[in-house]
């Protein structure tokens, strides 16, 4: 498969990581005691899919470095009374800046197959 399709997959399975953190946070804006989560964007993506191959019986093999749930942690900010710390508007823009990468992702792998579609029929 071409790299770049795997690249722009692991772009698409990062950023809908991230909205599920970001939407679980606003989901609990009014919880008391929860504690926002966050990840990074390049930890996500970075941890995706790191499988080592072994193209020989002489290299070292390889183990599996995929994690699941892409490094979430506790977002270090100050808490309210009652012990939540989601900033609401920080939370929407965070969202707002992770939907603008996804739909990027989509337009360029929308773009790659439009190039591989005219290769094809050879226009």
């Amino acid at each position: 498969m071409d790299k770049g399709f795997q690249i722009l997959e692991q772009i698409l399975k990062a950023t809908t990581s991230r909205h599920k953190i970001l939407a679980s946070n606003i989901a609990n804006v009014d919880t008391p005691g929860y504690k926002a989560k966050e990840t990074s964007f390049k930890e996500v993506l970075t941890n995706q899919s790191m499988a080592l191959k072994q193209t020989s019986t002489q290299h070292i093999s390889g183990t599996n470095l995929s994690k699941e749930g892409g490094g979430m942690v506790a977002v270090d900010r100050p808490s309210s009374e009652d012990g939540n710390n989601v900033a609401l508007d920080m939370e929407l823009a965070k969202m707002t800046e992770n939907a603008l990468l996804y739909q990027a992702g989509v337009t360029l792998l929308t773009k790659k197959f439009q190039i591989y579609k005219t290769v094809i029929k050879g226009n």
